[in-house]
């Protein structure tokens, strides 16, 4: 059975993810060495690196809601690009997350000298080892702890910004002599300095990205994937423009390129409501906290690249290896050796423009996705959430990340290129012979005459299923509209869809033959899907304006000879479901196919519905889930106050509706004017919250009722 990750983060676990991933090296450590390039104006190369990252963020939005899948860029890019670009990209990303967690790292000795007299390095690798220890005993966060911490941290900056602006423009300290002082030159190397030292900090915003590798488990991802991201968003890049805005207008301007500890410096001027020295304390210590968990944090995430990529057999399989406490052993070793390599080996300043030359190489690759997705005219690719101003917010990107690199200088171009083409040669004698997959691209090629690759279609599929329907899809109004057909005695396969086609002919005003040809027509969409013992059609139809579906159960085994693929493994077929849908909304269609799927993989399906009795009973087995209850009004029960009373007077909770009545063996929908009788079964729909009151409030009376009458 596969195992599934549980949907349980929300909105605001979105949004503390992201940003507890990007306050750490970016606020605390890197405001002074930017300043290098552009002097008192790097607040503004904060601000607008936040605005540059706009076309990216939006990109991983929309894919993150289609492919929601641990692996995050690499996985996108395989997909999307294939696996030579996959390669590329997950080195790409892989090396971008292992420079920030390095230069995180090296924060963490950079402000323990504010405490004690230790060199800078010697820390960063005792941190590093620590890490390693953690995360090979399977040691992480929870969402509530990053939460908290995040809520801590936020609290300590909007202080610190809170307390300096009002200190600057509130307590007359930034006089016109004082900021001719603090803000000259603003501009030290033109405009060409500013964005050069956007490029530089863009770093600092590579922990948004991190939303992609959890899509799996954000509940209603459609919203929350893209306003969590937005909002961190808005709210780190105004805290860095702020925050460093403030750290220019008390700093010395000749120190505070060379400052390492930025942030603590800045909180010794301000905070003189405190006893001495508490700002710097209470600045440390969050520096600190910051470090220490984008530190562990990016070790876990950055070991999960070789691990993923190991797994699909780009990189050696000994990468994907578990350990016995369920962590990837190898992945986090080799992870670990490089950040030591790292911090040995290069410069503050090094690594930050590695880690943002890499990180937008990667974002390059992720707006070209998304017109690659968009074009392959891939039906079962299904974002959630679209990108606005398509596709020229893609082209933007890339021509974004291109300029960008090319400001950032030779040295980090040369690296980065030397890692494309090591990647390169590696795809070729490595992974060539043993990954056969190819991205979406090559559906792009075959709308152009050329190949494509169906197996990805096929995992789309599957993931589209995993999924699960979105926030109104109807699929709960057409089970409980649907047609239930139960057949005792023996029929022919030529019967039921003469039937069958012959209702939606008459539900949509079509040619009986039109409708039928629709279902059983064999072509390469594969409108008829066989499982055991079930057959599904599907089709579309321009004249239905709603999905519609009917279901047909029969107690005798039928023949089916149509040249279905393993019929013969899944024969003989006692279930035949048939769903109609407007040809205007495939992916809708494609949505509720795969949940209708889903319920019919159920084990024991077909057992379990000809044993069924009524049409009711087979309905609520399609609805089966946290938002149903089914009630029957019986006298003497708590229910049973319901009975002789319309179903407009009865009080229920307004976001519940009464769905089914079976009375008498025979189900319908109710109207309000519906009047309610004994030995009733309604079945009620509605939200999880109201259904479990019902079920508390009816259904427990009743099962104490039959307790004490034992």
């Amino acid at each position: 059975m596969k195992i599934k990750l549980k949907k349980e983060l929300g909105l605001f676990d979105v949004f503390a993810i992201s940003t507890g991933a990007m306050f750490s090296s970016g606020f605390f450590l890197l405001p002074g060495i930017a300043s290098h390039y552009t002097g008192a104006s790097v607040f503004l190369a904060y601000i607008l690196s936040g605005v540059l990252m706009l076309p990216a963020m939006f990109s991983m939005a929309e894919i993150a809601t289609a492919l929601p899948r641990s692996g995050g860029a690499y996985f996108f890019l395989d997909r999307s690009l294939g696996p030579v670009i996959g390669t590329i990209g997950g080195l790409g990303s892989y090396f971008a997350l292992i420079l920030k967690t390095t230069f995180a790292i090296i924060g963490i000795g950079a402000y323990a000298a504010i405490f004690w007299e230790v060199p800078t390095k010697t820390v960063a690798l005792i941190a590093t080892l620590f890490f390693m220890v953690l995360n090979l005993v399977g040691s992480k966060k929870t969402s509530a702890f990053q939460k908290v911490f995040v809520i801590c941290l936020l609290l300590i900056l909007i202080t610190f910004i809170v307390d300096g602006l009002h200190s600057l423009f509130f307590q007359n300290t930034l006089t016109q002599e004082s900021f001719d002082h603090q803000f000259a030159p603003f501009l030290s190397h033109g405009v060409r300095g500013l964005f050069v030292t956007a490029g530089f900090v863009f770093v600092s915003y590579l922990g948004l990205t991190q939303i992609a590798s959890v899509a799996e488990e954000i509940k209603n991802p459609e919203r929350n994937i893209p306003l969590g991201m937005i909002l961190s968003l808005i709210v780190t890049g105004l805290i860095y423009g702020l925050g460093v805005f403030i750290m220019v207008a008390v700093i010395d301007p000749s120190q505070f390129s060379k400052e390492m500890a930025p942030a603590a410096v800045a909180a010794s001027e301000l905070f003189k409501w405190l006893p001495a020295n508490t700002g710097v304390w209470l600045m440390a210590i969050a520096a600190l906290a910051a470090f220490a968990s984008t530190g562990n944090a990016g070790l876990l995430a950055a070991s999960r690249y070789p691990f993923a990529m190991g797994r699909d057999k780009l990189l050696p399989a000994v990468l994907s290896r578990i350990g016995g406490k369920g962590t990837p052993v190898t992945a986090i070793l080799l992870t670990t050796g490089i950040i030591i390599l790292f911090i040995l080996l290069l410069s503050e300043e090094g690594i930050v423009k590695l880690a943002s030359t890499f990180q937008l190489l990667v974002f390059m690759f992720i707006n070209f996705s998304v017109i690659v997705f968009r074009n392959s005219k891939i039906e079962s690719y299904d974002p959630g959430y679209l990108s606005p101003l398509y596709p020229w917010m893609q082209i933007a990107g890339i021509l974004i990340s291109f300029v960008l690199i090319i400001y950032l200088g030779w040295m980090p171009i040369l690296f980065t290129t030397a890692v494309v083409v090591m990647g390169l040669l590696w795809f070729r004698f490595h992974s060539r012979g043993k990954v056969k997959r190819e991205g979406a691209i090559f559906h792009w090629f075959a709308i152009l005459g050329k190949h494509q690759y169906d197996e990805l279609e096929d995992e789309l599929m599957t993931i589209l299923k995993e999924k699960g329907l979105r926030e109104g899809d109807p699929f709960d109004e057409t089970v409980i509209k649907s047609r239930i057909h139960l057949l005792r005695n023996a029929t022919g396969f030529a019967e039921i869809t003469d039937k069958i086609s012959g209702y939606f002919a008459a539900e949509l005003q079509e040619n009986k033959d039109t409708i039928k040809q629709k279902f059983v027509h064999t072509l390469p969409d594969e409108s008829i899907i066989a499982l055991p013992g079930v057959l599904v059609f599907h089709a579309k139809c321009k004249g239905a304006l709603q999905p519609s579906m009917q279901l047909v159960v029969s107690k005798t085994a039928v023949q089916v000879k149509l040249p279905l693929q393993d019929q013969t493994d899944k024969a003989p077929f006692h279930i035949f479901a048939f769903l109609m849908n407007s040809d205007e909304n495939p992916k809708q269609q494609l949505r509720m196919l795969s949940r209708l799927i889903d319920i019919l993989e159920r084990e024991y399906i077909v057992d379990t519905l000809l044993n069924m009795g009524s049409h009711r009973q087979i309905k609520e087995y399609m609805l089966q889930n946290e938002r149903f209850v089914s009630i029957k009004l019986l006298d003497g029960t708590a229910q049973g106050a319901m009975i002789g009373h319309q179903l407009k007077d009865i009080q229920l909770p307004k976001d519940v509706l009464v769905a089914l009545i079976e009375r008498n063996n025979k189900t319908f929908a109710p109207n309000g004017s519906t009047t309610l009788q004994a030995n009733d079964i309604l079945t009620i729909l509605g939200e999880t919250k109201s259904i479990s009151k019902l079920f508390k409030g009816y259904i427990s009376s009743e099962i104490e009722n039959f307790k004490r009458n034992e």
